[in-house]
């Protein structure tokens, strides 16, 4: 006799409970997703969860030092111009030339007994 739907999924929350199994949940936007899936085609991989296990597992076998470079995200390096710090040092002179007032630091006077 076939098991019924309820006894399949209490044998399936047994396993994820036996196996310490957790279920993680990620929204990603469209270019990450793209991405994704070119990763996926690449190497013939049609479940999602596959390929981010996959992914897992190889960067963690890269160690520390490699792993770090192959995950790090690209950040967006600020980087200042000449011409823009020029234009802003000369608006904060003008600035402290139209309100000098808080500038000025007084030193501290000791009292001398």
């Amino acid at each position: 006799m076939a098991k019924s739907g309820k006894e399949r999924s209490t044998k399936a929350a047994q396993k994820r409970i036996e196996y310490d199994e957790k279920e993680l949940r990620h929204r990603c936007r469209l270019g990450t997703r793209q991405k994704l899936d070119e990763v996926m085609a690449w190497n013939g991989i049609e479940e999602i969860n596959e390929a981010v296990q996959n992914l897992i597992l190889n960067a963690h076998a890269l160690g520390p030092t490699r792993s770090y470079q192959a995950m790090e995200s690209p950040r967006h390096k600020v980087q200042i111009s000449e011409n823009v710090a020029r234009m802003f040092r000369n608006e904060s002179l003008v600035e402290l030339k139209r309100d000098p007032g808080d500038e000025v630091v007084e030193p501290a006077q000791t009292l001398v007994d």
